[in-house]
């Protein structure tokens, strides 16, 4: 199957966008995928902010790009668009990191004013990087999803039907990917 770089915009540790996409990560890897999780927030803001390219936090992650089949991106919304902390990220990577790659983006937010932030903020991103395929995305509301004292993550029903349905999109795009590779 393929290997799933999972990409965790969020700054912040205690983040729902992060503890959302780990447990999709769990989804993908029962379909058989090798998920890597990527918190960007654990990148050294040093190496982010002052563009060092050559720091071992930023090598490390450009080749996990360059590994990965597929992408999972995960931000919170701020401001109407992707967090700060990805945009630093995704600047230092090469122009065309996600050649070839089928990317799944997805948002977390207080607001379904901010639905639309995935298809006019970062999609064309995405887009611009080279992604061969980006599947459709989701925006999960904040009140969605809910961490319990044990550490337990639930999501509504409805978010957790629109995000399997998400999720399954994409994994069936990764399968398919290997097979128009060998038929172009």
């Amino acid at each position: 199957m393929a290997t799933v770089l999972s990409v965790s915009g969020s700054p912040s540790a205690s983040s729902r966008t992060s503890r959302l996409l780990r447990h999709l990560d769990e989804r993908l890897s029962a379909q058989g995928h090798d998920v890597i999780p990527l918190d960007v927030r654990a990148i050294p803001a040093e190496a982010l902010l002052g563009a060092d390219f050559r720091h071992p936090a930023i090598v490390e992650a450009t080749d996990l790009f360059a590994r990965a089949d597929g992408v999972v991106v995960g931000t919170p919304v701020y401001k109407a668009s992707y967090s700060g902390v990805l945009k630093a990220l995704l600047d230092l990577l090469p122009q065309y990191a996600l050649t070839g790659k089928t990317v799944l983006p997805l948002a977390t937010g207080g607001s379904i004013a901010h639905v639309l932030a995935i298809d006019y903020a970062l999609r064309p991103v995405l887009t611009s990087m080279g992604a061969a395929h980006i599947v459709q995305g989701w925006f999960t509301l904040d009140k969605d999803i809910t961490v319990h004292d044990d550490g337990f993550l639930s999501v509504a029903p409805a978010a957790t039907e629109a995000l399997a349905q998400v999720v399954d999109q994409f994994s069936a795009a990764l399968d398919r990917t290997p097979l128009l590779a060998v038929a172009g």
